[in-house]
């Protein structure tokens, strides 16, 4: 391979921790932009690697590790073998270092990227490589390989504007900007923010007006102690883990069988509730089974690995099926609790992060020794519902073990757990990820660029959870703290909420998220104090009102100069229409439920064999039942949830899409639920004493959480004038008639359907389904 080539391919792999004093971790700062100390800064040169072909395709991917590799100092020193003279680095002469000289020269046969890639270093890239040349090439771990240690909490010239630590390291930063926090959000919006992320439901008038009344200083973090010990609260923390989990109700592939896994949801509401500390939260989950004396729960929070997908389809090779399974365990474990892509491990060495093929299958060997097969049996019957290794809840167990597993009848429930084989299966490296292509033998051990695996620590599930938790392990705090964050601010610290690599973004406020991070480990991995931490900062609860100025200097709100404005996620949407219209059935835990769904979905897509070939939708209480409770057939998902970015469980999600689509316009509209939930709040209205304004105000509180103003509430009556003289009785009929629940006797239908109009719009406000 001749030395452009090298040099192309080595640049595309780097990303070379520099040390340079003038630089600042924050995305966008420009780089003579001074900082007190000097701070380690990862510049990542990947951008001008055109496409991973190069690296995962052909007969020698592997083989283009031993050429030139800039982000490996003793390769990057060496001399060249075409020019022994010459070396792509040489520490504090750039001119001298081959490396710059190809993406400096003029000559496009032998610039770095080569043109015809498409692909260009900005000139502050370019400059910032030289600089980092100049002052000596010095190497560092990235950023997220090194354990995090608590910063001191900075000084900042409005002392009057911090409540607590995060506010400190917030307002240095705008300060560094030249910006201001924004006031104090209305106590109206800031209620509906706090309700909707500590509970997932909209207040309830009586909260409003409590909280409203309530002129004392300790009237904010009374309402938040409240909606701490909500058990609500626990329902509402459940739904990010559920996605990082992929738990689901269908066993996934092509006939996507039922599942009974719906008890390890209802431990995970009941772990949040009880506020379970992340370290135990963690441990229970990964290796309950491996615990001294394990208790039934614990073997239940096991659940938590067999949560993935599983096949039962006859004529498939059960080695590569089972092969499937504990490569899903691992990936997850890579992403959704060390934040890494060590998926991309699975066929040869990670081209970005330092993480050998080799490394990724000693992980793989924690979980490699389940007891399970490829295929178990074939779809069809109660005992295909969870795979061994099983366990079995009994009415016994509800009464005296599993109180909180609410089980609806005296049936055999049974759900997949984890459970080890008597002796150590063993584990290759599989030759490009190939089940039936083993090298290597690797015994089980966790990469040396995180943390070593230490010997005190058995070599099981259990050892590793330990090593996970170690406090010198740089990742598990932080990434957790940084989810934590993504679901109170709309996104993390770390934008890339499931990469912390060199692929993924630098933190924006990385002292912070130390700071965070160590705090979270020294107060034992509290949750709860963790949570409050948070929205009781001023950062939290700053106005999501935007001005021209700051939307000029940071229009994505890096800075958190103001509060954050974004659409809630799907579940919540049905939630906040089923409470406030009343119908919310506020039972917790039990089987999922089929509520409205368009006719045809599931037989459509089927494979004609099994419990979930036909939908058959529910009646009833359980039409009202939260959003977390919709039953999720892999191969079919909700669709109203789908539509507005529900996660599908097919695999570990950190992070939900966020798109604004017209699908979701037509769903407010149309969907059966929210009409049903209009006509139900209208038909109760109706009943009450008072004016049309009265009614119209009191809909709009319930929905909306804040009074109307002037304007509104006068649109909104002459709406519902006008359709009182339009709507004609054969209309009002049909509209009345939408919904299950039943229709008030001897109701006035016109004034009804005229109500539910005006409730409708309310529902389809933007302002509704966001919070801010």
């Amino acid at each position: 391979m001749n030395l452009r080539n090298c040099i192309f391919l080595a640049l595309g792999s780097a990303a070379i921790a520099l040390s340079i004093q003038s630089c600042n971790r924050t995305p966008g700062n420009p780089s003579d932009e001074k900082l007190p100390e000097e701070v380690s800064y990862n510049f990542d040169i990947r951008p001008i690697l055109s496409d991973k072909c190069l690296a995962c395709h052909g007969p020698d991917a592997n083989k283009r590790e031993a050429g030139l590799r800039l982000d490996d100092p003793q390769s990057a020193f060496k001399a060249l073998k075409e020019n022994p003279g010459a070396h792509a680095l040489v520490a504090g002469k750039p001119q001298l270092s081959q490396a710059y000289l190809r993406i400096t020269t003029e000559d496009t046969s032998l610039r770095m990227p080569p043109p015809a890639s498409n692909l260009k270093l900005t000139q502050r890239e370019i400059d910032l490589i030289g600089r980092w040349i100049k002052q000596g090439a010095k190497y560092e771990k990235h950023w997220a390989f090194v354990a995090p240690k608590k910063p001191a909490v900075p000084e900042v010239d409005n002392e009057d504007w911090p409540i607590n630590e995060i506010d400190h390291f917030v307002l240095q930063k705008q300060e560094q900007k030249g910006l201001e926090p924004n006031d104090e959000a209305d106590k109206e919006r800031l209620l509906k923010r706090l309700s909707l992320d500590l509970n997932g439901l909209p207040p309830s008038l009586q909260l409003m007006d409590e909280f409203l009344a309530d002129d004392s200083p300790k009237a904010y973090e009374k309402i938040v102690d409240k909606l701490l010990a909500n058990p609500s609260y626990g329902e509402k923390m459940a739904i990010h883990w559920l996605d990082l989990a992929r738990y689901a109700d269908s066993h996934g592939y092509q006939d996507d069988g039922y599942r009974t896994q719906w008890p390890w949801r209802d431990w995970v509401i009941h772990a949040f509730n009880k506020n379970m500390h992340y370290n135990d939260f963690v441990t229970w989950q990964l290796a309950g089974d491996l615990l001294p004396n394990s208790t039934k729960e614990q073997l239940l929070a096991t659940g938590f690995n067999r949560n993935h997908k599983i096949t039962e389809e006859g004529g498939v090779i059960p080695e590569e099926y089972r092969i499937m399974y504990v490569t899903d365990r691992n990936d997850l474990f890579g992403k959704g609790l060390l934040g890494v892509t060590l998926e991309c491990a699975h066929c040869h060495d990670h081209k970005y992060d330092p993480f050998s093929q080799k490394e990724y299958y000693q992980m793989f060997a924690f979980f490699n020794n389940v007891r399970e097969v490829g295929i178990e049996s074939v779809i069809g019957g109660p005992e295909t519902y969870a795979k061994k290794p099983l366990m079995e809840i009994s009415d016994d167990d509800v009464k005296k073990i599993l109180t909180f597993v609410n089980k609806p009848d005296t049936n055999r429930l049974i759900v997949s757990v984890m459970g080890d084989l008597d002796t150590l299966r063993k584990t290759y490296v599989l030759k490009r990820g190939v089940y039936d292509a083993p090298g290597e033998e690797v015994q089980a051990g966790t990469p040396n660029a995180i943390l070593p695996f230490d010997k005190k620590y058995p070599k099981n599930r259990l050892g590793l959870s330990q090593w996970l938790f170690d406090k010198r392990n740089p990742l598990t705090a932080r990434v957790y703290v940084n989810i934590l964050w993504q679901e109170f601010f709309g996104k993390g610290i770390v934008k890339t909420s499931g990469d912390f690599g060199m692929q993924g973004e630098l933190p924006s406020h990385p002292a912070l998220l130390d700071w965070l991070a160590v705090d979270f480990m020294e107060h034992n991995w509290d949750i709860k104090r963790l949570v409050k931490q948070m929205v009781m900062s001023a950062t939290y609860r700053q106005s999501a009102v935007v001005t021209k100025e700051k939307l000029a200097v940071d229009p994505d709100n890096v800075l958190l100069a103001r509060g954050s404005r974004y659409r809630i996620h799907a579940e919540f949407i049905k939630d906040l229409v089923l409470a406030s219209s009343g119908l919310l059935n506020r039972t917790i835990g039990g089987p999922s439920v089929k509520p409205y769904q368009p006719a045809g979905l599931w037989e459509g897509a089927t494979s004609g064999r099994g419990l979930l070939s036909v939908y058959n939708q529910d009646h009833g209480a359980s039409l009202y039942r939260r959003g977390m409770y919709t039953l999720i057939k892999r191969t079919v998902p909700p669709p109203t949830m789908a539509i507005f970015d529900a996660s599908n469980r097919d695999l570990c999600e950190v992070k939900r899409l966020k798109t604004n689509t017209p699908l979701q316009a037509l769903v407010m509209m149309n969907d059966p639920a929210v009409l049903e939930a209009s006509r139900v709040l209208a038909s109760r209205l109706l009943q009450e004493k008072g004016s049309s304004e009265d009614k119209i105000t009191k809909a709009f509180r319930l929905i909306v959480c804040r009074k109307p103003n002037a304007k509104e509430l006068e649109v909104l009556t002459a709406y519902y004038n006008k359709q009182l003289k339009e709507i004609q009785p054969a209309k009002a009929d049909k509209m009345t008639a939408i919904g299950e629940y039943p229709l008030t006797r001897n109701v006035d239908k016109k004034a009804l359907a005229s109500l539910m109009r005006v409730i409708s719009t309310i529902y389809n406000l933007e302002e509704t389904i966001t919070k801010s």
